[in-house]
């Protein structure tokens, strides 16, 4: 996206908002207009007032500056307040688009995606940005009014020296470009190094008991300094930049403030200037000198604020799932699923080729194979988190890609054997098969997966905290959670990828019955490495590297001398 148009979007964000940054801004105009009214009083004071002894107007116009700095402060205090209530605003907005967008990516996205990346991106990078959104417009019309004003009012003192002072502005304007894109490319390397330490962090801590179980810590370690210390190099280059962009640009303005010193007191040398109006000269030169610092530090602002905001672009302009133009809604499913000449890879590696099978309505279909075969990749491809190379998935002969995602996945639901358990109350997390479930079914689903009396000894009961990822619970009663879910959603079809393989067999052998409870009329899929847990299904088949190997029932399959799943069953009764 070109310069032009992320600027443009930038804007956008204020629109909602542009009441608020209306009053931003007026208040810093008058901030702006009050500075410049001070030398010129201190300029009547020496030359007229004084000299005149007119101590009315000495009072009265001290008078004035006390008002005008009470105002001041008044508005200084609307700035500093409103002007980042406007920021936040802004970066909430952007914050609450992205997470929105987050929801609409394909499962592929995050597939390549860190976490820690999006963190900084959604957290980090918004918050620069929302600190530009507020400071930055303010600073720049203040420093641009204040340059001008000075100006102006320089001009009415004298002519000849103001040209001189402002002769030297337009070589500064031209040393601060040149620094800038030095500046732009440092900011954003520092950007992704740190996006890269905030996903090291997180995996590492997600994996803490992982790393302590195998004595890796000084490996973690290791890992995290390498990280770290690409950080920290990248930060130091961005600093250094930023060094001699500061340093340069700071000779620039000490040394415009010299040369007003050195040319206004040859002009008070040569009586082309009194005394009062080099005073106010010396003043509007310090005044003027303030806005170009301002306008030099804000380019720091400018940089990160708009590396940023670029980086949260990037993400908006990952392209969402989107449904078919004539995709249609359906309502409560049969349950058929057909499989025609279904073949699907990630990246360049082929998973499924040319897959023909049905899930009948109503039955239970078990899958098997070995690791990597493309079982739980099926699972994935009839709730249509991955789209198909070539060939169609069938939902009662409708072909899944004319069918809306949400009406498509209101029918299903999926236990996993990773369960993820989110970071709330036991209720929340049942919840999440039903958002606008009342208390009453959500206590019906539990009973239905078995978890009801554990969550009864609990202290808070439905509303005790689990702690991230379900911390606090063991794997089965993280799968009975994820079972509840499914009742309380009570879907037509439901996919069980391996639900129970990482439970012992007595925790396993009580999940088992409620999913049988679950499954019952339901168009069931069950992957399973457990040959005797599936050895009921109606149809079981065997998936080798992508490709049906056979099909039939249990007692049928294991009679075929030499057969792929006999050997499987036996080597399993072998192990037991």
């Amino acid at each position: 996206m070109k310069k032009r148009e992320i600027l443009k979007r930038f804007i956008g964000y204020y629109k909602p908002h542009w009441k608020l940054f209306a009053l931003d801004t007026f208040c810093s105009l008058l901030i702006a207009a009050f500075n410049l009214f001070y030398p010129f009083i201190t300029k009547n004071i020496i030359n007229d007032y004084v000299p005149n002894k007119n101590m009315q107007l000495i009072i009265t116009w001290s008078v004035v500056l006390v008002v005008i700095y009470v105002i001041r402060a008044i508005l200084t205090y609307v700035v500093q307040y409103w002007g980042h209530i406007l920021g936040i605003r802004m970066q909430g907005d952007m914050r609450r688009d992205m997470f929105r967008h987050l929801q609409t990516l394909p499962c592929s996205y995050f597939d390549t995606e860190k976490t820690g990346s999006l963190i900084s991106r959604i957290v980090d990078d918004l918050f620069d940005v929302g600190e530009l959104a507020h400071h930055g417009p303010e600073d720049l019309l203040v420093s641009l009014i204040t340059i001008v004003g000075a100006f102006v009012m320089l001009m009415f003192v004298n002519v000849p020296l103001t040209l001189i002072v402002f002769a030297s502005l337009p070589i500064i304007a031209f040393i601060a470009t040149k620094l800038r894109k030095k500046m732009a490319n440092a900011f954003k390397d520092m950007r992704k190094k740190t996006a890269a330490v905030n996903a090291d962090v997180a995996t590492t801590i997600s994996g803490v008991r992982v790393t302590k179980a195998y004595g890796v810590e000084e490996y973690a370690e290791k890992r995290f300094d390498h990280v770290n210390e690409r950080y920290k190099a990248s930060r130091g280059s961005a600093y250094k930049v930023m060094g001699i962009f500061y340093s340069t640009l700071t000779f620039s303005t000490d040394f415009l403030y010299f040369l007003v010193l050195i040319a206004g007191g040859i002009f008070l040398y040569k009586e082309q200037i009194n005394t009062g109006e080099f005073a106010a000269f010396i003043l509007y030169i310090a005044m003027l000198i303030t806005p170009i610092k301002t306008l030099i530090s804000i380019f720091e602002q400018i940089q990160g604020g708009m590396t940023g905001f670029e980086r949260f672009v990037e993400v908006m302009e990952q392209k969402s799932e989107v449904d078919s133009i004539d995709a249609i809604t359906i309502g409560k499913a049969e349950g058929e699923i057909v499989f025609e000449d279904v073949s699907f890879g990630y990246s360049e590696t082929e998973v499924l080729s040319n897959l023909n099978f049905k899930l009948e309505k109503g039955k239970t279909t078990a899958l098997v194979g070995g690791s990597g075969g493309g079982k739980t990749t099926v699972c994935h491809l009839i709730m249509r988190f991955y789209e198909i190379d070539s060939g169609k998935i069938l939902l009662d002969n409708v072909d899944i890609r004319d069918i809306t995602r949400k009406s498509l996945r209101a029918n299903m639901a999926i236990v996993a054997q990773d369960v993820f358990i989110f970071d709330g109350t036991v209720k929340e997390n049942i919840a999440f098969g039903k958002i606008d479930a009342s208390d009453e079914e959500i206590i019906k689903a539990a009973k239905n997966a078995g978890i009801h009396d554990y969550v009864m000894t609990l202290e808070h009961g439905y509303d005790t905290w689990v702690g991230e990822r379900g911390v606090t619970l063991s794997g089965g009663q993280r799968q009975r959670i994820s079972i509840a879910r499914a009742f309380l959603k009570n879907p037509q079809i439901l996919i069980l990828d391996e639900a129970t393989s990482a439970l012992d067999n007595i925790t396993e052998a009580q999940i088992q019955a409620a999913i049988y409870n679950l499954s019952e009329g339901r168009t069931t899929l069950v992957v399973a490495h457990r040959l005797s847990t599936i050895k009921n299904a109606d149809k079981i088949i065997v998936l080798e590297d992508g490709q049906i190997v056979e099909e039939g029932k249990h007692d049928a399959l294991v009679s075929k001398p030499a057969g792929a799943y006999k050997k499987m069953w036996e080597a399993m009764s072998l192990n037991c």
